[in-house]
């Protein structure tokens, strides 16, 4: 069969969508402008997706072997402010693991991984863009790193600052994750994990930073990524488009691998019709454009609204005061943003 469906970006969300279409025996071609394995800044923990949603796109078997992640705690700088479990039990894993045997999958089913090789972004028939954010100027960096050697007070650990948070998730081969949203600060000049330890002590998180400072950093794993803004993406008039080059979720929220697989279900529909001639390309690109709106509409308006929260000292004020008379409704939040 010859290739039906292009992909541009080999993320969760391209990849995923990529296995989908093989399992429906759609020939499909995915063009990843990086090589695998390799890390990228990500939360790693998976929340809220259901395994349905994983069957149908032939990939719970890459996630079988996935940690399982209960407890969690939130913190303001270095105060404990919340203590509780999950409904639902998260899974941790990490992207360097995780995209690869996607990759691996999608081949094994029969389609082709391009690396190194990027797609022009514009109109195409059966193009899809999954190439992660739309790069422009914004108020954000993100920084991710691997701990060896970390003991964890809880399975999944928040910690809010000054200046943005940081996130810590348990990953394979006893390593943490820390993952962290900071305000853009042209003062801080560090280097790679220093740069990390930089930003958390400048937000008041001295103790997470002293934590890490004790335990070992794999070097290789540290990444970053500026140049973005929260929330529904500029999408060009015409462009099919999933995952985060749609919309991006704070991260707060935990949602975001989630969110991926779930755009790449929510395509799944609308590209077969078309493939088999039952759809228009115009029309298939409006029904994935509509069904990812109605999917996300809401956790995306409950994120945007919650999030400067987390980012204004009052807001955090208020948070800390809930939580220590422990009224702090953790699980109807939480069910906002899945």
């Amino acid at each position: 069969m010859s290739d039906l469906v292009t992909i541009a970006g080999g993320g969760l969300a391209g990849l995923s969508l990529a296995a989908g279409l093989r399992l429906r025996g759609i020939g499909v071609t995915v063009h990843e402008a990086g090589s695998y394995p390799r890390h990228r800044v990500c939360g790693e923990f998976i929340s809220g997706v259901e395994r349905a949603t994983l069957d149908g796109l032939g990939i719970a078997q890459d996630l079988a072997d996935a940690l399982e992640l209960k407890s969690l705690m939130w913190f303001r700088e270095g105060r404990t402010i919340h203590e509780g479990v999950l409904p639902e039990a998260a899974m941790g894993i990490s992207r360097y693991r995780l995209d690869r045997r996607l990759k691996e999958r999608v081949v094994e089913m029969g389609g082709m991984v391009v690396e190194r090789s990027r797609q022009v972004r514009e109109k195409s028939e059966g193009l899809v863009w999954a190439a992660g954010r739309v790069p422009r100027r914004g108020s954000w960096v993100g920084l991710k790193a691997h701990f060896h050697g970390m003991s964890m007070k809880a399975d999944l650990e928040m910690h809010l600052g000054a200046n943005g948070y940081a996130g810590l998730a348990q990953v394979e081969e006893g390593r943490v994750n820390v993952c962290g949203l900071f305000r853009v600060d042209r003062s801080q000049a560090g280097r790679g994990s220093d740069l990390l330890d930089g930003y958390l002590r400048a937000g008041g998180n001295g103790v997470l930073a002293d934590r890490l400072r004790e335990a070992t950093v794999d070097a290789e794993s540290f990444c970053a990524v500026a140049g973005f803004e929260m929330g529904r993406q500029e999408v060009g008039e015409g462009l099919c488009v999933i995952g985060d080059a749609e919309s991006m979720i704070p991260p707060f929220t935990g949602n975001g691998m989630s969110m991926a697989f779930q755009a790449a279900e929510v395509a799944l529909g609308p590209l077969e019709r078309w493939s088999s001639g039952g759809l228009a390309w115009d029309g298939c690109v409006a029904e994935i454009r509509e069904g990812l709106r109605r999917r996300f509409r809401r956790r995306l308006v409950a994120a945007q609204t919650m999030h400067p929260v987390l980012l204004r000292r009052g807001g955090r004020d208020v948070i800390e005061s809930i939580a220590a008379a422990g009224l702090l409704p953790f699980r109807p939040l939480l069910s906002l943003v899945r």
